[in-house]
């Protein structure tokens, strides 16, 4: 990361000299590449083609708050230095993403020089998966077309949902999710411009909820620390609209011994205090499956009867109902299997 600036309140002075709100996912965004965090394979490539000012057109796939744009903007800023704004062009694809946008905004940009040494410009299509199959197919002509002038640099979630000839016309790079150390670092360096306190909990906390996305750490960070400069793990749940991870164990411990009045007890608190959704409590329930101590067989089952009914709430069926319903699904379950799960510590 970059060097750590001053703890301050997140607030610069704007061109008047009036003091403006800046959200943190901006203020400690990476200005130069060799402050990016992980991605160490993709940054070094990135690197080689800042020195050598030529690069293919790019496609960068991964999960959200992993580091595509900050990587591609990073670059940009090598590249042009002063000259970024006549240079770069970034457009989001969720809120762009028909025709009209590709022969217009986009081929309008592409089609003129460049007034930098760089003898390209970039045009940077973020969650580039939300175009329609015609805009991709215009965007594949274009691509064509201004390759002398311009590079494109798209990013999605899914590659998959990108179609052939534009893959087949980029260099591609996978994303993974951050690791454990690398969103430490994120959750340090935040804390430290910011003079926040956070104790071990804390920072677990922070890291069970993100999943890997320095983007949520961040804002998890940013929301908890509007209480004040000292953040526990409460704060960074409840912020989040989480529940404790032992929280939901004890809840699906309670249902598979056949507890299932008390199971629904537990369900009124975690929606009641944490204020979650159906899918919210479903996907934690997915994921402390596999910390209970049963069959393989019987988390199989569980897997299974989790999906049906996060299909079900997808669908629109009242919360409430499935919820229960899926209680009642685990507590046959454990009839069914005989066994007592214990949680792993």
């Amino acid at each position: 990361m970059e060097s750590d600036p001053k703890p301050s309140s997140g607030r610069k002075p704007d061109g008047e000299g009036r003091e403006s709100f800046i959200p943190w996912v901006e203020k400690y965004r990476p200005h130069k590449l060799k402050d990016v965090i992980g991605h160490e394979t993709v940054v070094k490539r990135l690197e080689a083609y800042v020195k050598s000012k030529d690069m293919p057109h790019l496609l960068l796939a991964g999960p959200p708050g992993t580091g595509k744009t900050t990587a591609i903007l990073a670059m940009a800023r090598e590249l042009y230095g002063d000259q970024l704004q006549e240079c770069y062009l970034e457009a989001n694809a969720s809120d762009e993403r028909g025709i009209d946008v590709i022969r217009g905004k986009i081929k309008d940009f592409a089609r003129t020089l460049p007034l930098a040494e760089v003898p390209w410009k970039i045009i940077f299509l973020d969650e580039a998966d939300a175009l329609t199959s015609d805009a991709q197919h215009a965007l594949r002509r274009t691509m064509e077309r201004f390759s002398t002038t311009t590079r494109f640099a798209l990013s999605c979630n899914y590659s998959s949902k990108i179609i052939e000839p534009i893959q087949s016309r980029c260099a591609v790079f996978r994303f993974a999710p951050l690791q454990e150390k690398e969103v430490r670092t994120i959750i340090e360096h935040v804390s430290h411009g910011e003079g926040l306190k956070l104790d071990k909990a804390a920072e677990d906390a922070v890291l069970y909820v993100c999943e890997g996305d320095a983007r949520k750490a961040i804002n998890v960070l940013q929301g908890a620390a509007s209480v004040g400069e000292r953040i526990t793990a409460e704060d960074v749940y409840k912020v989040s609209s989480r529940a404790r991870p032992a929280e939901l164990e004890e809840m699906v411990r309670l249902a598979w011994q056949g507890k299932f009045t008390d199971a629904r007890k537990k369900l009124d608190h975690l929606l009641l205090t944490y204020g979650m959704s159906g899918e919210d409590v479903i996907t934690q329930m997915y994921k402390q499956i596999s910390t209970l101590d049963v069959p393989d067989e019987a988390k199989v089952e569980l897997v299974d009867k989790v999906g049906e009914y996060n299909f079900r709430l997808v669908e629109g069926a009242n919360e409430r109902l499935q919820l229960e319903a899926l209680l009642a699904q685990i507590l046959l379950a454990g009839s069914k299997h005989r066994a007592t799960p214990r949680v792993s510590e």
